[in-house]
């Protein structure tokens, strides 16, 4: 489904960034500086959170501030997992910083404004030169690894069988939001991480390469986003909480800010295309009533904040609480429900398509699609409490 002309703007944004080769991040500024101290300022003042590694461990980058790493947290200073996902993990974090230099880019003006390449979904959202640049920054990254069987992306019609050994299986949307990076709004990258099923190894490679990618979200062991907007922020969970990595550009690292996020129980804002309201089904509709009237359950009105970026409206939906939705079969299970669901679910939150737990679904199809709502757990089982919020018609627009 690509285009002749997506080598060259493949090649056009290959290069690897060039970071100075500091032995120790002290050498960039005197950490009694003024400019150090604004520098750290700024940072506390946004609620981003540098945290000191135990020990004083030295950061991936040889230096001697403590800052904990990505890399240093997935190994001996945090959750300790196996040296095959380490592996992996390293590899990803480099594709999105390399996606994220991407849209950050003069190029990507002229490249998100591409269109007429083949698509596996509607024409709004067929895959401009944007994606098909993230698409193979990732399969690049994950052939590189070395550790992975099978990646299945939003950007493919099948699923790409990469490696007979690799033990994992990665199923990505490579960048979320990309039909309005022009208006530089922030844009995302989904990725979900599973064990290869080593009992389909004797299938045919088109077999199993689909059935592995199939996998419920319940059998997920890792799963993250990254927000590419005003910081490029890294949340990911491997089933034991939430974490949150901000990425230091002046290092290249990402550096734990958050050891635990957790949502709130309820919030007091929901996140939906408001402009679709009386196409909306009845209990949806009364719901959104009640709670900005603040008649609901929590007797305070909520407010409305809505981006059309997913990564951005849950971003600030995880941090802040409350809902994001989207109630039409739009979104898909594999790729964006199910990872989302799952980093939401260990932050204490809930994802659900209105009617049953997202993690709960067994896909059918590669690019099945869903109604989705995730957010505070309180919240959730009030929407789902009015019982109809699943919109199934779409009069005036694409499907």
């Amino acid at each position: 489904m690509q285009s002749a002309a997506t080598p060259q703007l493949y090649h056009l944004v290959s290069l690897r960034p060039k970071l100075q080769n500091l032995s120790s991040k002290s050498q960039l500024f005197d950490l009694g500086s003024p400019f150090c101290r604004l520098r750290m300022n700024s940072i506390s003042g946004s609620g981003l959170r540098p945290l000191r590694a135990v020990g004083g461990s030295s950061s991936s980058s040889g230096g001697d501030d403590g800052f904990v790493t990505l890399i240093e947290y997935v190994g001996k200073e945090g959750i300790h997992v196996k040296d095959d996902l380490v592996v992996l993990l390293d590899h990803i974090q480099y594709a999105c910083k390399r996606i994220a230099a991407l849209v950050a880019s003069p190029f990507s003006y002229s490249l998100g404004k591409q269109t007429g390449l083949a698509s596996v979904g509607s024409d709004r959202d067929a895959p401009k030169p944007l994606d098909i640049v993230s698409n193979e920054i990732i399969l690049s990254s994950l052939r590189k690894s070395g550790k992975v069987a099978v990646m299945a992306s939003e950007e493919n019609d099948e699923p790409t069988w990469i490696s007979d050994s690799g033990p994992y299986v990665v199923v990505t949307d490579p960048l979320d939001g990309s039909r309005n990076i022009d208006a530089s709004i922030p844009t995302g990258t989904i990725f979900g991480i599973y064990k290869r099923l080593e009992e389909l190894d004797d299938l045919p490679i088109e077999e199993k390469a689909m059935l592995n990618s199939l996998q419920s979200g319940s059998r997920l062991i890792a799963a993250a986003y990254v927000l590419y907007s005003s910081a490029t922020i890294l949340c990911i969970t491997f089933g034991s909480g939430t974490q949150s990595f901000t990425l230091d550009h002046s290092t290249g690292d990402f550096i734990l800010t958050n050891p635990s996020i957790k949502i709130p129980p309820r919030g007091q804002i929901y996140s939906v295309n408001d402009a679709r309201y009386f196409d909306w089904p009845e209990g949806l509709r009364q719901y959104i009533d009640t709670v900005r009237q603040g008649k609901g359950r929590y007797p305070k009105k909520y407010s409305a904040r809505y981006i059309c970026s997913l990564v951005a409206d849950l971003h600030r939906t995880l941090l802040y609480g409350g809902v994001a939705m989207n109630p039409r079969d739009h979104l898909r299970l594999v790729y964006e429900a199910n990872p989302l669901s799952f980093i939401v679910e260990q932050a204490g939150g809930r994802g659900s398509d209105g009617k049953h737990r997202i993690l709960s679904l067994q896909p059918f199809k590669l690019h099945q699609r869903l109604p989705l709502f995730l957010g505070s757990l309180e919240d959730i089982e009030e929407l789902e409490s009015y019982g109809d919020i699943q919109q199934k018609v779409n009069p005036g627009y694409e499907v």
